[in-house]
């Protein structure tokens, strides 16, 4: 009995070939295109801004709370007006994921350690949507991401060889200790409880753990410059403390020991030290301007060391007398009697200043005493055939009528002249009762004793002649003050 004839596609192995290759090649094209999404599969475009590429590529995955949305379609650089560059990523979600809120977030984050990433999208809490084709500002590139990669890249090789090394230790150390371990993780819950609220206040908005991480990194670049001084800095600790190892036992553990009970004593003390420590300062400030005298005088002080002190040296016999002539001071000091005599002498010193103030200037700035001793001496020392000044003086005839230098039957007003003087007008007054000698409430003048003598005229009083300064050297200096 005869088969029965195939029929229709399958009858034809040519066509059975072809199906399958066909079949083969639209599988294999989904496939290779799956990453960038199925063709005639609606999807939701979106844009979004970056800082930084950060090695993103085509066809790189978007993720929403790790759940894969979408693909990376395009990576374009692109640069701002103020000259700034940054990367603009074209996004394809599935239809599903969109439409998103406007305030939402993107990062980039790493995938695995080989170094392949994904993109982060967070959908944001606003009612307004991010329609088809808008784009996420760079504002919204928070937070800035720091990767394994970038992490470790900021060790230099000597560091990373350092740390593999101790990563061995540590290994060495972990090792046959099992036990102590799971001892560890059987009081890590209670820990864990207390560490809950830390946690929360880091994660807070107010504590800005963003802002702090910032500023480390801004400090770190400010020290970065100097690292190598550091390093040395740490050698010098090492030295440092390797000394102090030598000593901790027992010394600095003595000197710990003894120094709780030390500040025992300070907390029971000090409210008693207090008012003394209150009245120093009082003192410090009273002695403040003494201080400043003393430095400004200090060249002085210092020259008379350096030329008093070899005197001292020279002298044992006046050092040897310092502590008798001390003591007896200090006997003359106690001794009431004394006291009382020095009171004496302040009273009389209160009741002689009034004097003493007019009596002063009189000899300090007008030399009057010295000017009196030196007239006196010269009166009884110098003179004319008739005998010594002092002597001769009374005896001379006066010149004029009723004239200064002799006896006067009325006063000086003037009138003629008798002979053998016919040639003068007469004679007038010429009296200064209460000179200027420099004394309070007066000018700086000298007038007693320099009036001078103007002729046909009285004078009395200090009058034209007191315009002269007269210095206890008996300089002169004309003034421009009018008579007294």
């Amino acid at each position: 009995m005869s088969q029965p004839k195939k029929t229709g596609i399958s009858a034809s192995p040519l066509l059975v070939g072809a199906v399958t290759t066909l079949i083969v090649v639209v599988g294999v094209f989904f496939s290779y295109n799956a990453n960038t999404g199925l063709p005639f599969v609606p999807t939701y475009q979106i844009n979004a801004e970056l800082p930084s590429g950060a090695s993103l590529v085509n066809g790189n995955e978007v993720r929403i709370a790790g759940v894969r949305v979408g693909t990376v379609q395009e990576v374009k650089p692109v640069q701002l007006e103020d000259g700034q560059t940054i990367v603009n990523l074209s996004l394809k979600l599935d239809q599903s994921a969109g439409p998103i809120p406007e305030d939402s977030t993107v990062v980039v984050r790493q995938r695995s350690a080989l170094g392949l990433k994904y993109l982060l999208l967070t959908p944001g809490e606003s009612d307004q949507e991010l329609p088809d084709g808008g784009t996420l500002p760079i504002t919204q590139a928070v937070p800035e991401p720091v990767d394994q990669d970038q992490f470790f890249n900021m060790f230099q090789p000597d560091v990373r060889r350092a740390i593999q090394s101790n990563f061995a230790q540590y290994g060495g150390a972990f090792a046959a200790r099992g036990g102590a371990i799971n001892e560890i993780l059987g009081l890590l819950p209670p820990l864990l409880e207390v560490a809950r609220p830390v946690t929360r206040n880091l994660a807070s908005e107010r504590t800005d753990l963003e802002g702090f991480i910032k500023g480390l990194s801004q400090a770190a670049a400010e020290v970065a410059p100097v690292a190598e001084q550091q390093a040395q800095n740490f050698e010098y600790l090492n030295t440092t403390f390797s000394s102090l190892a030598t000593v901790a036992r027992p010394y600095m553990q003595d000197s710990i020991t003894e120094n709780v009970k030390t500040q025992e004593v300070v907390q029971r003390e000090a409210p008693k030290i207090r008012p003394f420590l209150y009245t120093s300062a009082r003192f410090a400030r009273a002695l403040r301007p003494g201080a400043v005298a003393l430095g400004e005088s200090a060249p002085i002080t210092n020259q008379a060391l350096k030329v008093g002190i070899p005197v001292l040296e020279d002298s044992p016999q006046l050092n040897d007398q310092l502590a008798p002539t001390a003591r007896s001071l200090r006997l003359f000091g106690q001794n009431p009697t004394n006291v009382q005599g020095l009171d004496s002498l302040v009273q009389l010193g209160e009741t002689l200043q009034p004097l003493t103030s007019f009596v002063t200037p009189a000899q300090n700035v007008c030399n009057y005493l010295a000017l009196l001793l030196r007239n006196i001496q010269e009166v009884s020392s110098t003179g004319n055939s008739t005998g010594k000044w002092v002597r001769a003086i009374s005896l001379l005839p006066p010149v004029g009528v009723n004239a200064e230098g002799g006896p006067a039957s009325a006063p000086a007003n003037g009138g003629a002249a008798p002979a053998p003087y016919p040639e003068n007008t007469g004679n007038f007054l010429h009296s200064n009762p209460y000179p200027w000698t420099a004394s309070p409430g007066q000018p700086r003048v000298c007038a007693a004793g320099n009036e001078g003598y103007t002729v046909g005229t009285q004078v009395i009083g200090n009058g034209d002649a007191a315009r002269t300064v007269v210095t206890n050297d008996q300089s002169q200096a004309q003034l421009d003050w009018g008579t007294d």
